[in-house]
């Protein structure tokens, strides 16, 4: 009976025992990492965009990935994302390729290039071209891997303080704009910078800048642009489409369990269509309260902008081209690959959803009766 009563005394000490050891191990499972972000906090579609995303992968994860986010400024300056996450200073970075071209130039194409891929040809080719894997390429040149998380559409080209009558009117204004757009309006006279959006609604004010691009009129509206300039061009033919990324440390990255990193790559997904519907259903009213409201004018951009740009977005483009000297041409296949993509998917675009909008044009209108 002594021998017996050993036994389940032992077999009991020993669950206890074991129970003990399982405490951590869980508590090992629960990883917290930092996202840092470009945007100010709370503005719609981006910074709402980059809390969204975060919250989504900490409950999809049920609190094993916990992800907290920084707003430009909280921890790093909103244009230091990329140097942030590199360095493992934070572990995910929100914002867009657009902003680091000075890194490498062939970002550029995973944003949103001149004349390029509208969003559903952009993110097509990134799932089902070949663009993700031409992406995951470059951005292991820096330790990074990235991922679309959001995309605004089809933005207007910009907000300007005097109206654009002609090309000459381009010439000598100092222009917020990134990715390949600013290279390609500097070669028009303009005078392009990159800058933080949270700065610049105070550089028009003082009259650092005399225009500027952002995405489109919910977040333009809530940064205030409306205040300082009156005339609001379209079309984006800049950056047609353009991606938000996700960047994500790659040594952080590979020490996530796999259902981990599926869960961030869906969260992913899903952000990306998240945001550009929070974008459509905020834009028309916004549009029509800067309008009706506060007297902004809305134009087209006139015809001879329209083809000088173009002409010097192809100047631009065959420079990228010709200057890869690499033994990998990395800055070639991805031109060559999106080139040719959007060679490809053109005829049906224009077939489907170009005819579609064009013939929604005709003056006809539902009325209810």
């Amino acid at each position: 009976m002594d021998r017996r009563r050993f036994i389940r005394n032992t077999a009991a000490v020993g669950a206890l025992a074991a129970g003990a050891h399982a405490a951590p191990a869980i508590s090992k499972e629960r990883i917290e990492w930092r996202m840092v972000t470009a945007w100010p906090k709370g503005l719609p579609g981006l910074g709402t965009g980059a809390e969204n995303l975060g919250r989504r992968i900490t409950q999809m994860s049920g609190g094993r990935l916990t992800v907290r986010v920084f707003a430009a400024g909280e921890l790093v300056p909103g244009l230091q994302t990329f140097e942030a996450v590199q360095a493992g200073t934070a572990e995910m970075g929100h914002d867009t390729p657009g902003f680091h071209l000075g890194k490498h130039r062939a970002f550029a194409y995973f944003f949103g290039a001149p004349y390029g891929m509208s969003y559903s040809e952009h993110i097509a080719w990134l799932r089902y071209g070949g663009g993700q894997a031409l992406w995951d390429e470059l951005s292991a040149q820096f330790g990074l891997k990235s991922y679309a998380i959001g995309n605004i559409g089809t933005p207007p080209f910009g907000w300007f303080k005097k109206p654009l009558n002609s090309l000459e009117d381009f010439r000598g204004v100092k222009m917020r704009l990134p990715g390949l757009g600013a290279e390609m309006i500097r070669r028009l006279g303009a005078v392009p910078t990159l800058m933080a959006p949270g700065d610049v609604f105070p550089a028009l004010q003082a009259g650092t800048l005399d225009a500027t691009d952002f995405t489109g009129p919910a977040n333009d509206m809530a940064l205030g642009f409306h205040q300082v300039c009156k005339y609001y061009y379209s079309p984006g033919y800049h950056e047609a489409g353009p991606n938000l990324q996700l960047m994500i440390n790659e040594r952080a990255w590979a020490a996530l369990s796999p259902d981990l990193q599926a869960i961030v790559r869906t969260a992913c997904a899903a952000a990306t269509r998240d945001m550009l519907a929070e974008y459509n259903a905020r834009s028309g009213p916004a549009l029509r309260s800067l309008v009706k409201d506060h007297g902004v004018i809305v134009r087209p951009l006139p015809e001879d902008v329209l083809m000088a740009c173009g002409e010097k977005s192809n100047e631009v483009l065959n420079e990228i081209y010709a200057a890869d000297t690499s033994p990998d041409r990395i800055v070639r296949r991805i031109i060559e690959d999106f080139l040719a993509f959007r060679q490809e998917i053109l005829p049906w675009t224009r077939v489907g959803e170009q005819a579609y909008l064009n013939a929604r044009r005709l003056p006809f209108e539902f009325k209810l009766r």
